[in-house]
């Protein structure tokens, strides 16, 4: 019998690159550690319209269904960010949050974790997103994993701000310095591309608040692609979009969507599954087509 992460593997072979983040701590061979893994999906962007993506009604419930068709299916899923395309009608926010919600209502998997992106927080606080979805930050733990969603969308000047660093390092003064850790957030934590505002403007803080902990990583969205970079220690992976593929950071003077190809409508497009292992401490990253067919 193939077990999970035999299956994986050989998923990959089909569904795309497989990425091994690893991190190794003394304390994590310990009995109570559990493999398990997660979905994260990002950038949907539901209410788009636009030559980026003319199929934008389907391309969500399409991968809603891809999920759904996954041989194992995960133990929880993560959208990280830029549920909705940003607008100034104030009516028209919540209804396309009202939309979203009913379209990922159809996961089989109802254990669902959102965060914010300034398409979706950014011009009301968040307080729409708030009265559909909840706290935009927040920590829970999984088999052994400490997950931290942290909030850098919500202020228009791309700040965490001082009240929620205050909170994260409350949240990680409970933690032991060898605890597995794990960060969702919408922009990157580092400065991959500030003149394209990829980056978050007090995101030093909060690394070197995550410094001093052995096993982190950080999972996140906004770039609508595949990325990968370390911070010292700490691993940053981020997802591709759901909605249209972006350029390479800092590739041109603008961050214009790549140009949509009708031959291959779901290229660039895709979510990932996100393998945690206990021994070693590494996450196993398998990239999917947001689309099947």
């Amino acid at each position: 019998m193939i077990d999970r992460r035999g299956f994986l593997r050989l998923g990959a072979v089909g569904g795309g690159a497989v990425f091994m983040s690893g991190l190794y701590g003394k304390a994590m061979a310990a009995a109570g550690y559990e493999d398990f893994y997660f979905v994260q999906l990002s950038d949907s962007h539901w209410g788009y319209k636009g030559p980026a993506n003319p199929e934008a009604q389907n391309t969500l419930r399409r991968a809603v269904e891809s999920v759904n068709a996954l041989a194992v299916q995960p133990d929880f899923i993560v959208f990280t960010g830029d549920l909705t395309h940003t607008t100034d009608d104030a009516a028209e926010r919540r209804r396309r949050m009202g939309e979203f919600k009913q379209i990922v209502g159809g996961l089989k998997v109802k254990d669902v974790h959102f965060l914010a992106g300034e398409h979706d927080a950014s011009l009301d606080n968040g307080a729409a997103f708030h009265e559909f979805f909840g706290p935009s930050n927040y920590s829970f733990d999984h088999k052994g994993v400490h997950f931290i969603a942290v909030d850098n969308v919500s202020d228009p000047g791309a700040r965490i701000g001082e009240a929620q660093l205050a909170w994260l390092k409350a949240d990680l003064d409970k933690q032991a310095k060898d605890a597995r850790i794990v960060v969702l957030t919408h922009r990157p934590l580092f400065d991959l591309a500030p003149k394209w505002d990829w980056a978050t403007r007090d995101g030093e803080q909060a690394m070197a608040l995550l410094m001093p902990y052995s096993n982190v990583t950080v999972f996140y969205g906004h770039i609508h692609q595949e990325n990968h970079h370390m911070s010292g220690h700490i691993a940053h992976h981020a997802a591709k979009s759901l909605i249209f593929p972006l350029p390479a950071p800092g590739s041109q003077d603008k961050r214009t969507p790549l140009p949509w190809d009708p031959a291959a409508p779901g290229k660039g497009l895709g979510f990932r599954e996100v393998e945690a292992e206990a021994k070693p401490v590494a996450y196993q990253i398998t990239e999917f087509p947001a689309m099947k067919g």
